[in-house]
């Protein structure tokens, strides 16, 4: 049986609109505790910045980070609680998963069920559409040929869209969720047609829920700050 590998944690930030009154200096410092703290996320960890300024209200900013131990984790988010900037910080949503093999084999790429941890090149494209996943207790009583059959048709498609790339990762047990997905791409347009293209596949009937949704712009960690209003 499959186990999980690297911890995965999605992060998001909204600065209250009292912190964006603040003096500017006052703003300016609390820039500077949070870009320190982003500094060490990005030698500790893997870690992306991205915006949902035009996306969503509820939300400012994106941290996606990625580490073989949870207690890195853990320890970097305990030190921004504690810190200046961390006492200003919302955080509306929070989503934990990790990595593991998949259970379903993938016809069209060898190998890529095998996959146990996140692609080294991922993260690197303009936009990183993310959403938390569970399927119904139905699903997990089909026979496991039959969930393989539907998989192949939801695989099948997705390979229609090589310019979207996908990272599933697993929450069971870990966190409300069964799955946190985050497809990568450089065309929202793309990648709306292929959450319609996957409407219409047998396995969607079986999604419990696939929301909240979020459309992120990937910025440079160091721009985190200003995207908060904190510049």
């Amino acid at each position: 049986m499959p186990r999980g590998v690297q911890s995965v944690k999605f992060t998001f930030f909204k600065m209250p609109g009292e912190a964006r009154r603040l003096p500017a200096s006052e703003r300016a410092q609390l820039g500077e505790a949070l870009l320190d703290l982003l500094d060490r996320s990005g030698e500790q960890m893997v870690t992306r910045a991205y915006i949902t300024a035009g996306t969503r209200g509820d939300v400012d900013v994106l941290l996606w980070q990625v580490h073989d131990d949870l207690r890195v984790v853990m320890d970097w988010h305990s030190a921004l609680k504690a810190s200046s900037v961390g006492a200003w910080l919302d955080v509306p949503r929070s989503y934990l998963s990790m990595t593991m093999r998949s259970l379903y084999t993938n016809p069209q790429h060898e190998g890529a069920a095998s996959r146990e941890r996140l692609r080294t090149d991922g993260g690197t494209d303009e936009f990183l559409f993310v959403y938390p996943m569970a399927k119904t207790r139905a699903w997990y009583a089909l026979p496991a040929t039959e969930r393989q059959r539907m998989m192949d048709e939801h695989i099948a498609v997705g390979h229609k869209y090589h310019d979207i790339k996908i990272n599933t990762t697993y929450s069971y047990g870990l966190d409300d969720q069964e799955f946190v997905v985050a497809f990568e791409g450089n065309d929202p347009g793309s990648f709306l047609a292929l959450v319609r293209e996957l409407r219409d596949t047998d396995a969607s009937a079986y999604t419990l829920f696939d929301t909240p949704m979020y459309t992120c712009r990937r910025i440079p960690l160091g721009e985190m700050p200003a995207a908060l209003g904190l510049a």
